[in-house]
């Protein structure tokens, strides 16, 4: 087992919303991370998914400490980093790197690409001058630009070649971990796959470790080692890629995957795809127990009340880790998105589901 580069113990991080309480009260608070434990491994991709607005971002942005922590430790090479001040953390910072999601927006559109890439080096001390400039012309030759265009602006790059400008000043340090915040999800299609195989390529040429957020399942598989799904501010389930794929063990997990688009329309035609009754609660109020039991067929009574470890179940090895009392056995399909107890609100939004889907089938029938 190689040996943990980044580890993440109980993180939680919580927002203050709206305004103090009279008399004392508490503030509320909106639980965007709450107790997350995690550990990334040195030259491995760890794939984190879940849809939008789970706390992906937010982690990944604990891990790197670019938010302070409410609770939980982060340990970085065996440094714990949870309450180290920003002058402690710089030497730290060659070591770790964030890729933005947004091309457009994580670049400064009046600055020059060459000042850009380079300010790494300028903020660090480690090159000025002509040396500079010639280290920032390697990285865009690096990651697929001309170093010809070192003094153009932002705006007359296209959006694939915007994000390899990200990815220059991100690797412009040689730092050992990148965190991808969604990185493809902004570029077209064909543009995509350019970047997920330039990003596997500079990981073996420079030992680089990832941990590669996306919703998107497909893009996912096919980059990472691992993958951890997310939701409402907690890890439901953690394993390797086939583990994952092929003994699923979390509700959550299996409705995920159905989602995932078929290019086969024979494959497609005949996936059953799950559609889940309610939506995601509020990580405000988030609900006790299993914070899935308002969506999940499978729920009981001790899923309102008991908040599920996340531990192997079913056998399964130290590697595949899910946090639910009635995992899904291998082979088992759920049968139904209604949850099982006590959601009026919810059972009319699945019966409203079902009956536009039943006249959706119908109208295709008939046609």
């Amino acid at each position: 087992m190689t040996t943990p580069l980044l580890e993440v113990e109980d993180v939680r991080k919580h927002f203050p919303i709206g305004r103090r309480k009279l008399f004392g009260g508490e503030q509320p608070m909106l639980k965007a991370v709450d107790g997350v434990s995690l550990e990334v491994r040195a030259g491995e991709t760890l794939g984190l998914v879940g849809e939008t607005g789970c706390g992906k971002s937010t982690l990944a942005r604990c891990m790197t400490r670019l938010y302070d922590l409410t609770s939980g430790t982060v340990e970085f090479n065996g440094t714990d980093i949870s309450t180290l001040s920003r002058s402690e953390l710089r030497p730290l910072r060659r070591e770790m790197q964030v890729m933005f999601q947004d091309p457009y927006g994580s670049l400064n559109p009046r600055r020059r690409v060459g000042s850009i890439i380079g300010d790494p080096f300028a903020i660090h001390g480690v090159a000025d001058g002509d040396e500079r400039k010639r280290k920032v012309q390697d990285l865009m030759e690096i990651v697929g630009l001309n170093p010809e265009h070192y003094n153009r602006f932002p705006a007359e790059f296209s959006g694939g070649q915007r994000q390899r400008i990200g990815i220059a000043r991100a690797l412009a340090l040689r730092p050992r971990l990148v965190v991808c915040d969604e990185p493809v999800s902004a570029l077209d299609v064909s543009i995509q796959a350019q970047v997920i195989n330039l990003l596997g390529e500079l990981q073996e040429q420079l030992d680089l470790t990832y941990v590669f957020i996306s919703h998107d399942l497909s893009v996912v598989r096919h980059v990472s080692d691992r993958i951890a799904v997310m939701y409402l501010g907690k890890i439901v389930e953690i394993a390797d890629v086939d583990g994952l794929h092929d003994h699923t063990r979390h509700p959550y997990t299996q409705a995920l995957l159905s989602a995932v688009p078929s290019a086969d329309p024979d494959t497609a035609a005949s996936r059953r795809r799950i559609v889940l009754a309610g939506d995601l609660p509020s990580p405000a109020a988030p609900p006790t127990g299993c914070r899935f039991h308002p969506r999940c067929p499978k729920a009981q009574q001790k899923c309102v009340t008991e908040d599920p470890e996340l531990v192997p179940r079913l056998g399964d090895g130290p590697e595949h880790r899910v946090a639910c009392h009635f995992p899904l056995a291998d082979g088992e399909l759920m049968t139904s998105s209604r949850p099982s107890i006590g959601d009026a609100a919810a059972d009319m939004r699945f019966d409203a589901v079902a009956a536009e889907k039943a006249a959706g089938d119908g109208a295709g029938g008939g046609a």
